[in-house]
């Protein structure tokens, strides 16, 4: 190893055994990590990121195995060790000492059944010679260094108490107890609002600096990677394509992957008709080799300021499609065991707001902004507490189930999980034909039948896939296949909540763009609800801001970017990550 590398990774190759034999996620690559640099892995789900990781910190589990390759350690003391070669016993000296692991997903990653400070405790008492009450305090400590709030609180506190920026900031001081060599990140603010994730982003910097720690970073989010890596690895199909300084790989990228990942997310500063895809820029023969594809620029104009605001004004000349006045949801709390007395939490606090027809309407703001509870309560899938809801001039709050139910068949929901949203044993065709029956549409099961596959073809989906199940699908195929649900009953309006949030940037494009040619299809109506501003101002005519219950501010979406009134927008706008 030269001198400043706590870590080397030579022809590393990791495979999966399945029944069509083994599949080879990892495929012999090579990559360094300097001590106290930041090395990003990016790149899209499947292409070996996650895998990589897991092999650093020995964690691959059956039936998966590291076929061969080394990587080379230098811990706390300067010793330098091969990672494949340890045992289990050794091994555990290092993980969560020396290198230590934040994941993904920190619901699933803390235990339920134990409090937070109970859980980073036991990390401390593991590697450290401290008595309990000594390690209580250096996980208080820990606490305030990862900017919790309460501290004390939060340490009797169990998972499912916390918001999930509280959870990743648990997961960050459970992975700094020991003050590791190696912290490795992986897609630690995916899913996060976009100013929880800025606070994130800033803490993990500054713990990085002051304990001169070296980290890798793993994402899909190239924004985000430039927020925080020195350096940058680019995965494409088990392999690393490009690897440069970060400055190099966002101002002259040499791989077309590399190059469509950059243009693939929702510009800020311009308007665009439609977003490019991985596709434009790349193709690959059957070998599995690459090619790479000159782009055709007039596929992906940009729109006129002047001709895109006229468009939307059009819109709002005629009868609104949805007329909200002063809806509120409030859920009351009592305040003691024996009290009457309540207070109420404000979900949803006198919003009023019209839809007009063929327009999209961005719902934008943070985790608990009230934003689905909004979404929710005008489709009645819970009633409002006050206020009155519109569709196309009846009453929705006024309708029991059974005058409801002719209602909904306009009124469709896109969720953000798919994989919740669709029945585990029901084949994704029956999904799909199961609202068709309900509504006894068409004749009968043969032309259902006809009109899924039609479907599932519009959605850009192979219409044979019709008997195939949820978990055989990637999580951009799900997210069509709850789409082409939705339009099933072929309705007027659809809410789509956070649908898109969860998604890589690459296929989180081609949703986006889908959406969008339904919408000219179709003349769809949408309410698009997004943490995600970039997004929202990509998809939507107008936008409503919310915060804590209440609209901050509403108005043409670019109006509202370009000029935002309220500070809450200007904070959201300024989390947005920029790039370079």
């Amino acid at each position: 190893m030269v001198s400043d590398r706590i870590l080397e990774a030579n022809n590393l190759e990791v495979c999966f055994t399945n029944d069509n034999g083994v599949n080879t996620a990892v495929q012999k690559i090579s990559f360094y990590l300097n001590k106290g640099e930041t090395l990003g892995i990016v790149g899209e789900s499947g292409s070996g990121k996650s895998v990589t990781s897991l092999s650093v910190m020995r964690l691959i589990q059956q039936p998966g195995f590291i076929k061969q390759g080394e990587l080379f350690f230098r811990n706390k003391a300067g010793v330098e060790s091969d990672l494949i070669k340890l045992n289990e016993k050794q091994l555990q000296t290092i993980r969560g000492n020396e290198i230590a692991m934040i994941f993904q997903e920190p619901m699933t990653s803390l235990n339920p059944v134990f409090t937070c400070g109970k859980q980073v405790m036991e990390a401390i008492l593991l590697h450290k010679k401290v008595k309990r009450f000594e390690a209580k305090k250096q996980v208080i400590d820990l606490f305030h260094k990862v900017l919790l709030p309460e501290p004390e609180r939060i340490f009797n506190s169990y998972p499912h108490q916390l918001s999930g920026g509280q959870k990743q900031r648990v997961m960050i001081a459970m992975a700094m107890s020991c003050n590791p060599s190696i912290l490795i990140a992986d897609e630690p603010t995916t899913a996060l609002d976009v100013t929880v994730q800025s606070t994130i982003i800033e803490l993990m910097r500054n713990l990085q600096k002051e304990n001169n720690m070296s980290t890798i970073f793993i994402t899909h989010d190239l924004g985000v990677i430039a927020e925080i890596a020195d350096r940058v690895a680019v995965m494409y199909k088990g392999k690393i394509v490009e690897t440069a300084p970060v400055h190099e790989i966002f101002n002259s990228p040499k791989h077309p992957y590399t190059k469509g990942l950059l243009a693939c997310r929702p510009p800020l500063d311009k308007r665009m008709y439609r977003l490019p895809v991985i596709a434009d820029f790349m193709e690959e023969g059957l070998s599995g080799e690459w090619k790479e594809k000159i782009i055709q620029p007039e596929k992906y104009k940009v729109v006129e300021t002047a001709e895109w605001k006229t468009a939307s004004e059009e819109k709002q000349k005629i009868k609104p499609l949805l007329s909200l006045k002063n809806v509120c949801k409030w859920y009351p709390v009592n305040k003691g065991f024996f009290s009457r007395t309540k207070e109420f939490v404000k979900a949803v606090d006198q919003i009023s707001f019209d839809v007009f027809p063929g327009e999209t309407l961005g719902l934008v703001g943070e985790s608990g902004c009230g934003k689905t509870t909004l979404g929710r309560t005008i489709l009645q899938l819970i009633k409002p507490t006050s206020g009155t809801i519109e569709f196309e001039s009846v009453e929705l709050s006024k309708l029991n189930e059974k005058e409801l139910r002719p209602m909904r068949k306009n009124m469709q929901i896109i969720f953000q999980d798919p994989y919740s949203s669709l029945n585990p044993r029901m084949s994704v065709g029956d999904a799909i034909l199961e609202p068709m029956i309900v509504h006894q549409l068409h004749l009968n099961n043969e032309m259902r039948k006809e009109k899924v596959r039609e479907l599932l073809t519009k959605v850009q989906l192979n219409p044979d896939f019709y008997n195939r199940y949820p978990h055989e699908f990637s999580g951009g195929q799900r997210q069509r296949v709850c789409i082409a649900r939705a339009l099933a009953l072929q309705p007027k309006f659809i809410i789509c909540d956070e649908s898109v949030s969860a998604l890589d940037v690459s296929v989180q494009a081609q949703v986006l763009n889908l959406l969008k040619d339904l919408q000219n299809d179709f003349s769809f109506t949408y309410i698009f609800i997004s943490h995600d501003l970039s997004v929202v101002k990509f998809m939507s005519d107008r936008m409503v801001v919310m915060n804590k219950g209440k609209i901050e501010e509403m108005g043409l979406a670019d109006e509202i970017y370009y000029n935002p009134q309220s500070s809450y927008t200007k904070r959201l706008i300024a989390a947005i990550p920029k790039g370079l």
